[in-house]
């Protein structure tokens, strides 16, 4: 257990769980609460679990708080050769660590990329997800364009390589963005977060969560981030957004470059129970201002001094 001298904050060492078919991840406990409600975490890419938005909200909140790195990205081993890592086999992964802890009735929040994997879960695990907020992901691109034609095309050209080459392609390509330094200011674009998000960084220790975020999002370079794309780009996304029943908060800012308003309308007509909430101001970062409400969302009644005072 390490505690940063900078944010005051205990960081303890992520549980490593072995997924039924031998591969083993990395789940982080962000908070500890006293009730059964439990709240996962699915992180942007690049990114890990290890990133508390607001740890003072969490800890306000009597929810146990977990998230795990997806395949290649901080302490989880990446995919097998000849294999994709999808965005419903992440899903996968999160109900196989659930499952593994026994655990039942979860909340579920994405934040950017992360939002595509607690959808495919709430749809794939209905028995598993009864709320999902859903921050700042973009639609699907055919959907609603957010990828550079140029970029789409060079990717539209990898589809028919097997997993391995895309991946060691991309690897190759993205190594060139492992920052030297992932606490430095231009480290942040790598998550879409900049000018548009000054308040949210102005939050004291936001810019060192995120910095430890994305050091531990590199520890096995870009081998989660060349994986990660290639599966949300390159493969179907293994879900109908209409087999999500959980009620779904649909969280966006207002200013975000990436993902606007009409990735907002596109997921509330596409699923069956959601509604928009758009934060004048706000950027892709979006999920630190507003962590209080996307945990009220997902664990409603939570508040400590709720509790208390029942």
């Amino acid at each position: 257990m390490t505690t940063t001298s900078s944010t005051h904050e205990t960081r303890r060492a992520p549980e490593r769980i072995r997924l039924p078919g031998g591969r083993t991840v990395a789940v982080h406990t962000l908070t500890t609460g006293t009730s059964d409600r439990i709240v996962v975490v699915c992180h942007a890419a690049p990114g890990s679990g290890l990133f508390d938005p607001d740890p003072h909200e969490s800890a306000r909140h009597d929810v146990t708080i977990l998230a795990v790195d997806r395949p290649g990205y901080g302490g989880s081993d990446p995919v097998a050769d000849g294999s994709w890592a999808s965005v419903d086999s992440a899903a996968d992964d999160v109900a196989s660590v659930l499952d593994a802890l026994e655990r039942r009735t979860v909340g579920v929040v994405g934040w950017s990329a992360g939002g595509r994997v607690a959808l495919a879960l709430a749809a794939r695990r209905p028995d598993l997800v009864d709320r999902v907020a859903v921050v700042a992901t973009p639609a699907p691109n055919d959907q609603v364009a957010w990828i550079p034609p140029e970029h789409s095309q060079a990717m539209e050209e990898l589809r028919p390589m097997p997993p391995t080459a895309v991946h060691a392609i991309f690897a190759e390509q993205f190594t060139a963005m492992v920052p030297s330094d992932p606490y430095a200011p231009e480290a942040l674009a790598l998550l879409e977060v900049g000018a548009m998000d000054a308040d949210a960084l102005a939050i004291d220790g936001v810019r060192a969560r995120l910095g430890h975020m994305l050091a531990q999002a590199f520890t096995q370079g870009a081998t989660g981030l060349a994986a990660d794309i290639a599966g949300y780009v390159l493969r179907p996304w293994g879900f109908d957004p209409a087999d999500v029943r959980a009620e779904t908060l649909l969280l966006y800012g207002e200013v975000d470059p990436v993902a606007d308003g009409r990735h907002a309308a596109w997921w509330q007509q596409a699923l069956p129970d959601a509604h928009v909430e758009t934060v004048p101001g706000a950027g892709h970062a979006v999920i630190v201002p507003m962590w209080h409400r996307v945990l009220t969302h997902v664990a409603p009644n939570s508040l400590r001094t709720a509790r208390t005072a029942v």
